[in-house]
């Protein structure tokens, strides 16, 4: 009998404020916005369903495995918005249940873009989950699933203080275009690099997790679907289909945003997630942390991904984010601001030290630190998701929380921020 590998992912942009091209105040963030957002969305989701899986935790003894990845910006709203979110987060971590993935603190195209900002992203993304919950990961999950080969590379090569290798494996989407035949219910390694396996921890191969997207997706989106062949969804039956495929894991992986708010309370959502744990057990089945089920199953098979792939919209591809030319520019412009603002960043650090830390000089190193974070939140996924063209089957997901009226709004909105920027960075 498989095992369930729950996976769940909790992100919240900090959302800009409409920001005109006369504009020059250095606020570009909508504070009223982001937090009336943020506290519904914990009412509705983060705070009843952590709670029912903190219950659920308990009541089987630690037979219920989770994971989640929560972004740095999502952490810092928790923090100013919503910090009893945390504190349900915490206790759900001290049952040694839970584990919590690495990623890009933004939850951005970093590792697209620019090798060194991703880096710098999944480590100060790592300090902020050690901080919070007393756990360095192990299991690495990218941007949206965005995965490819080089990824995979990347990952090998990455260490911790002690010079280790970091990662024991990483979540990525099942695409079939890269599975063929075969099932995403096996753990992976990706091609060998120069003849070699790209390893992991312990020396071991990297191991890769695949999105059982058939499955996920039945929960995430057709779950209130009436017009849909299996409706109504109950624990018996999807258990079932659990339980009856062939290899050792089924990976669940999806919005957390699914419990509570994408799919409504009325739709007994809740009532699922509370009843599947028990129907799984009974079955035969049981539950894995993503750690874990790299480390008890070695891998199977090669999973070969030469271009990105993601979990967005029917392409699976990074269109979603830069399909189309306003995207595109948004994104290199973003970019190309890097190694000057990093540049500085370093003059001043020099000079404050040089000059003995007098105010003026430690007054024009904050300034500098100050843009710089306000550019890497400028970097996440959201605001180029926002510009997207889609129409069609991915038409109604890219409306969702979108505060614009169009993609142009979006785009036009997007780029007098980043024109105040580099007006900053000039002064």
């Amino acid at each position: 009998m498989p095992s369930v590998v729950f996976y769940f992912q909790v992100h919240q942009p900090f959302r800009l404020r409409r920001y005109s091209v006369f504009d020059t105040d250095p606020n570009y963030f909508d504070d009223s916005k982001n937090a009336e957002i943020c506290r519904k969305v914990a009412s509705r989701c983060y705070l009843p369903a952590t709670r029912l899986l903190l219950d659920l935790v308990k009541r089987f003894d630690g037979a219920l495995k989770l994971s989640f990845s929560i972004s740095g910006t999502a952490l810092e709203q928790f923090e100013a918005f919503a910090p009893e979110v945390l504190d349900v987060f915490r206790e759900l971590s001290r049952t040694g249940c839970c584990e919590f993935l690495g990623e890009t603190y933004h939850h951005s195209l970093a590792f697209v873009y620019s090798r060194e900002e991703f880096r710098e992203q999944v480590e100060l993304h790592s300090r902020r989950i050690q901080h919070h919950f007393g756990q360095t990961p192990s299991v690495f999950r990218n941007t949206e699933l965005i995965y490819s080969n080089a990824l995979a590379y990347e990952l090998s090569l990455m260490t911790d203080a002690a010079g280790r290798r970091r990662w024991l494996g990483a979540l990525c989407e099942g695409t079939d275009a890269h599975l063929g035949y075969r099932k995403p219910t096996v753990v992976y390694k990706p091609p060998k690099h120069d003849g070699h396996d790209l390893l992991g921890r312990d020396g071991k191969p990297l191991g890769l997790l695949l999105k059982n997207y058939r499955f996920s997706d039945d929960i995430a989106f057709r779950f209130s679907n009436r017009g849909w062949g299996e409706w109504p969804l109950t624990p018996e039956k999807f258990a079932g289909w659990i339980n009856a495929l062939d290899g050792p894991v089924c990976n669940l992986f999806m919005d957390y945003e699914t419990f509570g708010e994408h799919q409504w309370v009325d739709t007994g959502i809740f009532g699922f997630l509370a009843a599947l744990p028990e129907k799984v057990l009974s079955g035969g089945g049981g539950f894995l942390t993503p750690s874990e089920a790299l480390t008890q199953h070695a891998p199977a098979g090669e999973f070969d991904v030469p271009s990105f792939s993601s979990w967005a919209d029917t392409e699976r591809d990074l269109s979603a984010w830069n399909g189309n030319a306003m995207q595109a520019n948004a994104l290199d412009e973003a970019f190309k601001l890097e190694k000057p603002l990093k540049d500085k960043v370093a003059r001043l650090l020099k000079e404050a030290k040089g000059a003995g830390a007098n105010a003026p000089a430690t007054r024009r190193l904050e300034a500098a630190a100050h843009l710089l974070s306000d550019w890497r939140r400028l970097t996440t996924s959201d605001h180029f998701y926002y510009m997207c063209t889609k129409y069609f089957a991915d038409g109604d997901v890219h409306k969702y929380f979108n505060p614009y009226d169009s993609p142009y709004d979006s785009y036009i909105n997007y780029m007098n921020v980043l024109d105040n920027v580099r007006t900053r960075l000039a002064q």
